[in-house]
């Protein structure tokens, strides 16, 4: 992203922090620039920040990014071997750890693990460059978090191709001819669940929608939301549940009035957010005025949580 691209508050926050945030994170230990460092820090900031923010609001979301974790990540990212030694101590274990509970067997947690570390160190080339997931960590939750939530996804990619793969040799052993696989139809009682939920989300007023989205998407707690907003805790504790409770009300209704019975609804909510089409993340930002955030690939364990939450 070019500097000029960038908000002149955003610049200036960087450039007064820079040195504070440089030794902060460890720059020097990795072989990270300041200029290199200061970039990073555009980047993530002109990502969630509104292009209106104030150089003073600009300022307090810098010093709230974990820039440690932010350094560690993208210095591995561009194949800092300094880093990755720092990266595979204190996250090796961890990564098999939770590989394990997700693939609950010893072989197959490895495996996990393993195909992880490939895609984190960049096995493939883009333009001539590396391609590394950990070029989209931007220091906005825990490095340990976002890199829990990447292995579950690809575990649960992995469970729907072995899946498919199986009904395919099934199919073959049986003499059945058969075409290429087409994506599974959404139901209609998903696509009205769809619906509801993403109407349901529009209807939240901008500041509603930044505190489920920080909360719940940005892993933020709720002692950071309510410093960002200048309130007390506990305001902004009462305030994530009584927006659970109102979006669950206001998804029902919209489910019936979408021509369901209110037990049908009740039972549409129930399900396992992996078998419907929704993406909270998509609804919870659209639209909005609120800072945007990171457009990366549907977060699974997050999303579960949210419905979760929305359930009770």
């Amino acid at each position: 992203m070019s500097l000029t691209r960038i908000p002149a508050p955003v610049q200036s926050a960087v450039t007064e922090l820079l040195a504070e945030l440089h030794a902060k994170g460890g720059c020097e230990k990795v072989g990270m620039t300041g200029e290199q460092f200061a970039a990073i820090l555009c980047e993530v900031s002109a990502k969630y920040l509104p292009h209106s923010a104030s150089h003073s609001e600009c300022r307090a979301f810098l010093l709230t990014v974990r820039v440690e974790e932010l350094v560690l990540a993208r210095a591995c990212a561009g194949g800092s071997n300094a880093a990755w030694e720092v990266f595979l101590t204190r996250y090796r274990e961890k990564l098999y750890q939770s590989a394990l509970r997700i693939a609950r067997e010893d072989s197959a947690a490895r495996d996990l693990a393993d195909s992880l570390y490939a895609e984190l160190y960049g096995t493939t080339l883009r333009n001539g460059e590396r391609v590394s997931k950990l070029s989209s960590f931007t220091g906005r939750g825990s490095l340990e978090g976002w890199l829990r939530t990447v292995l579950a996804q690809e575990f649960v990619n992995r469970y729907r191709r072995t899946k498919r793969l199986v009904s395919l040799e099934e199919e073959n052993q049986e003499g059945v001819q058969f075409a290429a696989p087409e994506p599974e139809p959404v139901s209609a009682a998903d696509s009205r669940l769809e619906f509801a939920t993403d109407a349901a989300l529009a209807e939240l007023p901008s500041e509603d929608r930044f505190v489920l989205a920080s909360y719940y998407l940005d892993g933020r707690t709720l002692a950071e939301v309510a410093r960002m907003l200048r309130v007390h805790e506990s305001t902004i504790s009462r305030k994530v549940d009584k927006l659970a409770r109102l979006l669950r009300k206001k998804i029902l209704n919209g489910l019936m009035r979408r021509g369901m019975g209110r037990r049908e609804a009740e039972e549409a909510l129930d399900v396992d957010v992996r078998d419907v089409q929704i993406n909270i993340r998509r609804s919870l930002t659209q639209e909005s005025t609120i800072p945007a955030f990171s457009q990366e690939k549907e977060n699974l364990q997050i999303e579960q949580k949210v419905a979760r939450r929305v359930k009770r």
